[in-house]
């Protein structure tokens, strides 16, 4: 498995490391199964921000996962 180490340009990324992905799978992700998560920011029935700061962030994605394992293709 590949390490990835960052350059240190803040004091916290001197010493980051993540595994690398490409030594377990060597097939891209299908993009079938991912939904678009969109995000709420903490809105109420009137349409009002009740919860301050919860903005949008990074965008998420949610895979689809058959556990049943009753449908074909997932």
């Amino acid at each position: 498995m590949g390490i990835k180490t960052y350059k240190p340009y803040t004091p916290s990324r001197r010493f980051m490391a993540n595994l690398d992905s490409n030594d377990i799978t060597s097939k891209p992700t299908v993009r079938s199964l991912l939904k678009r998560i969109s995000p709420k920011a903490g809105r109420n029935n009137r349409g009002r921000i009740t919860s301050r700061h919860r903005e949008a962030g990074a965008k998420k994605l949610y895979r689809i996962i058959d556990f049943k394992r009753n449908k074909f293709g997932i």
